[in-house]
Parts: C-alpha cells; sequence; structure tokens
C-alpha cells in the first residue's frame, strides 16, 4: 500500500488535488494535514458577537407539520407582538390563528394556493380533474424521516405525482413572506421591503443538521435572505423559542394543571420568572402535529440567559401519530385496499374525511361519556359500494371492531373509549419518553414542566402527563399553548443571544495524519511517505457529541502541511453522532465540509520550517462555520458546515 502511494507521481497533483481518490487515505497523502502539538481551546466567545444589523421588524415562521402561521414585532417596540392577521376559511371547532400546512400546485406545476384557500379550491374541483392538480400536506414530515435528505429528496402529492421537496418548502416560505410584507406595509402605510425584515424559521431541536439546513436552503431560493447576507435568517429550534416564551409568562397567563387554576400565591403581574430563582430547571414538552421534542433549560440569573442542560430528545410522536391509528381503524372496518384506492381515486373527499376526524379529535376528553359523530363523505359510502358491492353498514356489522356503530344520519358513531384507544399508542410514547429523560441524573431536579404545542391543547395528553410526573414537579400550560412558539420565535429574533450555552448533537472534528505507532495504531492505516511513516485517516476532535458549548465559542486548532513542499492543502472536516471517534473511517462518520488553502504565492517572504494552518471552528449557533488561517501568509478561507451535499 505504502510504495504504491510513494510510486505515483508527486507532481501535477498537488497543484490540483481532487476528492477523487478511492479511499480516504490517498486523499489525505498529499494534501494532508498533521496536528502541531499542542492543540488549544479558546473560548473567545466576546470578539465575534457579530455587530447587529438593524432590521425594523422581526417576523417569526412557525412552519408546522400540520398548521403554520407567523407573527412579528416591531423592533422599536418589543413588548408588542402581533400574530398574523386572521385566515379566511376556518374550520369548525379550529380556532384559526394559524392555517393548515396545505400547498396546492397546477398541472404544470406551478403555485397556486396555500392553507384555506388551497384545501377548498382542491376539494372544489371536479374530482377528475382534481387528479391532474398536486396537493401536499403535512409534507414536513418527510425531512425527518429521511435518513438521506438531499437537495433532490422528492415528496408525492395526493394524486401520486412526485415533486422536489425543495421546491414545495421554497414555496410555502415565499407565500409566507409574500403575506407578512403585505400585512406590514398596510400597517406601517408604506411599502415595506425585504431587506428591513429580520426572518426566523421554526425547526425542530430533534432535527438533524442536513435537515436544519434544508429548511435555510429553501428559504434563501424563496428570497426570504441570501448566503451572503445569512444573518438575515435564523433558524431558531421550536423548544428553545417555547422556553423563551415561557420564561417571560406572566402567572396570569398560565394554567396549571394540578390545581386547573392559576398559579396561586404570586400576584398575576409577575413573570414565572418570580415563580423561577437562579439556577431552576425546567422541560419543554413541545408536542406538535408530528414531532414531540423534549429540552431541559436552566435559567442563569440576573440576565435570565438560558443554559441547555442536556440535548434535545424526543421523536414522531406527535397528534399525526393519532390520524395513523384512525387510518388503522378504517383499514380494519373496510379493508386495507379499499382505504388506499379510495385516497388516490377520491383524494379530495379523504382530505374531508380527516377534516371532519380532526374536529371530533379535538373533542375528545378524559371524561366524556358521549359518542363522537363522524360525518363520512357521501362519496365514500358511493365509492365503498361500488367497489365492495355491499354497503357501509353492512361493513361495520361485519367487522366486529367494538365501541364503533353506524348511525342513521350516514356517521361513525365511536364511543369515548374507541376514540380514547387512537390517543393511547402516542400518548404512551410521550410519558415513556419523558420517564427516560427524568432518569437522567441532570433532569431529576426539574421543578417546572412546561406543555406546549398545538397537541399540548389534548386534554388526554394533559391528564396523562399530570398523572406521570404531577408529583416530580409543577406541570404548567400557557394559556395560548399553540401560539407559543411562534411568541417565542419572536422574543428569539429580538435577541438571538439570550440561550447562552447549548449542547452540541454531533462529534466534529478533521481528518489528519498522525505519526504511525507501532503496535498503537492499526496496520492497514500505515502510510509511508518520503522516508516518514504516518498513520492515515486519524480522526481529530473539536468537539464531542453533548458537550456544553458557549454562544460563539471557538474551538482553535493548529496544523502543518504533511510535507513541506506541498502547495494546497485540503482539510475534510467529519461529523459523527459518537462520542468514541478514532478514524474518519469509523462507522456513522460522515464528511460535512471541506477546507481547501492555496500557499503558493509566498515566494519572496520567508517560509518557516513548520508552516502554520490555524483551523477555527465556531459553535453555539444552530450553524457551525469553519476557518482555516495560513499564519504565513495570513491567507484565510470560511466555509460553512454541510450535510446536504457530502
Amino acid at each position: 500500500m505504502a510504495d504504491k502511494e510513494a510510486g505515483g507521481t508527486d507532481g501535477p497533483r498537488e497543484t490540483a488535488p481532487t476528492s477523487a481518490y478511492s479511499s480516504p487515505a490517498r486523499s489525505l497523502g498529499d494534501t494532508g494535514i498533521t496536528p502541531l502539538s499542542p492543540s488549544h481551546i479558546v473560548n473567545d466567545t466576546d470578539s465575534n458577537v457579530s455587530e447587529q444589523q438593524s432590521f425594523l421588524v422581526v417576523v417569526a415562521v412557525d412552519f408546522g407539520t400540520t398548521s403554520s402561521g407567523y407573527a412579528y414585532s416591531f423592533t422599536k417596540e418589543p413588548e408588542c407582538i402581533h400574530v398574523m392577521r386572521r385566515w379566511e376559511g376556518g374550520d369548525p371547532g379550529v380556532s384559526n390563528q394559524k392555517t393548515p400546512t396545505t400547498i396546492l400546485l397546477t398541472p404544470e406545476r406551478k403555485f397556486h394556493s396555500f392553507g384555506y384557500a388551497a384545501r377548498d379550491f382542491y376539494h372544489d374541483l371536479d374530482p377528475n380533474e382534481a387528479k391532474q392538480w398536486l396537493y401536499l400536506e403535512k409534507f414536513k414530515m418527510k425531512l425527518h424521516t429521511t435518513g438521506d435528505l438531499t437537495m433532490d429528496t422528492d415528496l408525492t402529492a395526493a394524486n401520486g405525482k412526485k415533486v422536489k421537496a425543495l421546491e414545495i418548502f421554497a414555496y410555502a416560505l415565499q407565500y409566507f413572506k409574500e403575506q407578512a410584507l403585505k400585512e406590514l406595509s398596510d400597517q406601517a402605510g408604506s411599502e415595506f421591503e425585504n431587506s428591513d425584515v429580520r426572518w426566523v424559521i421554526t425547526v425542530p431541536a430533534i432535527w438533524k443538521q442536513p435537515a436544519k439546513q434544508f429548511m435555510r436552503q429553501a428559504a434563501y431560493q424563496a428570497g426570504l435572505a441570501s448566503p451572503e447576507n445569512s444573518e438575515q435568517l435564523i433558524i431558531a429550534l421550536e423548544p428553545e423559542a417555547a422556553s423563551i416564551y415561557c420564561r417571560k409568562l406572566r402567572l396570569h397567563q398560565m394554567i396549571e394543571l394540578s390545581s386547573k387554576a392559576a398559579v396561586n400565591g404570586y400576584s398575576g403581574s409577575d413573570t414565572v420568572g418570580a415563580g423561577f430563582t437562579q439556577g431552576d430547571k425546567y422541560v419543554v414538552v413541545d408536542s406538535g402535529g408530528g414531532t414531540v421534542d423534549l429540552t431541559v433549560h436552566q435559567i442563569r440569573l440576573p440576565e435570565g440567559h438560558l443554559k441547555e442542560l442536556y440535548k434535545a430528545t424526543g421523536g414522531p410522536y406527535g397528534s399525526l401519530g393519532v390520524d395513523y391509528e384512525f387510518e388503522k381503524l378504517l383499514y380494519k372496518i373496510f379493508g386495507e385496499d379499499f382505504i388506499e384506492q379510495f385516497k388516490i381515486k377520491r383524494p379530495a373527499a379523504w382530505v374531508d374525511l380527516m377534516i371532519a376526524f380532526e374536529s371530533r379529535k379535538r373533542a375528545a376528553a378524559p371524561d366524556r361519556t358521549n359518542p363522537l359523530n363522524i360525518t363520512l363523505p357521501f362519496s365514500f359510502i358511493d365509492y365503498y359500494k361500488k367497489f365492495r358491492g355491499h354497503s357501509v353498514e353492512h361493513a361495520l356489522r361485519k367487522s366486529n371492531v367494538d365501541f364503533v356503530k353506524w348511525s342513521s344520519q350516514g356517521m361513525l358513531r365511536m364511543s369515548p373509549d374507541a376514540m380514547n384507544a387512537l390517543f393511547k399508542p402516542t400518548i404512551d410514547s410521550i410519558i415513556e419518553h419523558l420517564r427516560d429523560l427524568f432518569q437522567k441524573p441532570e433532569v431529576s431536579t426539574v421543578k417546572f414542566l412546561f406543555l406546549v404545542g398545538g397537541f399540548a391543547e389534548a386534554p388526554l395528553l394533559q391528564q396523562a402527563v399530570q398523572a406521570a410526573f404531577g408529583d416530580q414537579c409543577r406541570i404548567i400550560i400557557p394559556q395560548d399553548v399553540g401560539l407559543t412558539i411562534l411568541k417565542g420565535a419572536v422574543l428569539f429574533g429580538l435577541d438571538p443571544a439570550v440561550i447562552k450555552v447549548r449542547r452540541s448533537p454531533l462529534t466534529y472534528g478533521v481528518g489528519v495524519l498522525n505519526r504511525y505507532v507501532e503496535g498503537k495504531h492499526p496496520p492497514e492505516k500505515l502510510l509511508v511517505k518520503d522516508g516518514t511513516r504516518w498513520c492515515t485517516d486519524v480522526f481529530d476532535k473539536f468537539i464531542s457529541a453533548d458537550q456544553s458549548v458557549a454562544l460563539g465559542e471557538l474551538v482553535k486548532r493548529s496544523y502543518t502541511p504533511a510535507k513541506p513542499s506541498q502547495l494546497v492543502i485540503v482539510i475534510n472536516i467529519y461529523s459523527s453522532e459518537h462520542d468514541d471517534v478514532s478514524f474518519i473511517t469509523d462507522p456513522g462518520v460522515k464528511k460535512c465540509g471541506t477546507l481547501r488553502l492555496d500557499l503558493t504565492g509566498t515566494s519572496g517572504t520567508a517560509v518557516p520550517a513548520r508552516r502554520e494552518i490555524q483551523t477555527l471552528m465556531q459553535f453555539g449557533d444552530t450553524e457551525i462555520k469553519a476557518t482555516a488561517i495560513d499564519i504565513a501568509t495570513s491567507k484565510s478561507v470560511k466555509v460553512g458546515i454541510d450535510f446536504l451535499n457530502y
């Protein structure tokens, strides 16, 4: 292996190295770096607090799985948060400060409408025409469930046709941008420019890095910001936003579950901060349509900065799980073959049925005794008869599904027990996840648990959380629980530095060559170059998964070219979900960035024999930036960590 490398021609390769070598070891051969000992960490947190651009307004977009919305605040009056105008065409029994996350494209794949407007228009199309239109809902979950997300990931519309996810997300964000700018212009009485706006988009904390980056790319495509002006857009984590809002709550704005009354013992004008003291820990349980996110924060007074105590956990246990159980129930009664066929052949009627279910789902409660009726669309009854040759009523009688009967008004009549059973798997998953979290030493002394997000409105979930954890901590629900994240995201955009310490979700490092040590390094990693024995593929760690990182923290390392005559060095950045990484070839290690530094142009200046290349990684924001500096020439190159294109 070694002599093959030495025998190759070194000349032309050095000026134009490519990353297309077959093995990682090969690619490090000629452009490699080796650590200059010792390496050190500098907590250089002050020098890089970027000068704030002046924005007139902060607009936060909560792009949810089931519903979306935006809110804004003028930087001159930050106390006043405006939630977007009421939307046209809400559902009965569902408050509509947010709009459904649904999007409709014309048969030519051009954007047509979003939200209620998309749903209603699609619904009114003739069934044969509807098959040509592309209708998408609940598509945000795709970013969470796709393991290998790229810019080319597809989504499937209701009619089975595929579209690029990036395009759909960009269309949706562009729609919010236009709505918000229009509303701001009306408010201000003059034209509002996009450059006046700082945008904040919220994403689940448990999303992996590629999904967060994907959201940013979509926002660039929608024109909210640009790579050159990336500070104009902040990607905020949903539970962090909720946490910032909960901290500021006045006591009359909360409901404490144990007493189901406003929290007593404090005057109504106090913030929870009055109940919060230095060092208090609290869990925010953000339960939405798609995911549940758990974060643990501690308040650091006097400024009330937040510190994240434990890395965000959670999973796909949102209210969609209840819809899925309802779908399984329909499979059981009417047959999976029929339901799947019905979805494709009568997509608009299927949407109708799920809307009917949604409003009954919201009526489920632990103490309910009377049944819940779900209207079956006429075309369901009609199509079923054609498909099976017998009636819906017959199917119900034959299916032996207890608790679900046919009512003479053409409805499915569900007993409260049947409805509660649909919630059970999802709620059990949430409780189990919380149990695991409370086992962790960092979490054992938590004083408050905030239930936020749309699913937190469900009395069944409230009751389950209260029953399981009410004796350990105070369980609190903000009054406008569905808008908590939106309002918190606005506060975050006004003061992004409020979260001071985060936990790194991944381990980061770079690939280097180390001097080969017999007996310590595996023989297959040996590379002999110009008489020097190197160990290749070494993962030189910058930061470990779940390590605390202060906002803006810089980790510095110094390297030197493995060969003095090198004209180019390439530093590859890698990440892993594990802490114990030794080599970049270990399972689960992914490449997520490349720094290429040109070392030419130094003739005339004396270059030291051991040339120092300083590499810096800056952590703590939801994004990570890396820089390499050639100390001899002060040439530098910068890169944002990229999880989508490697």
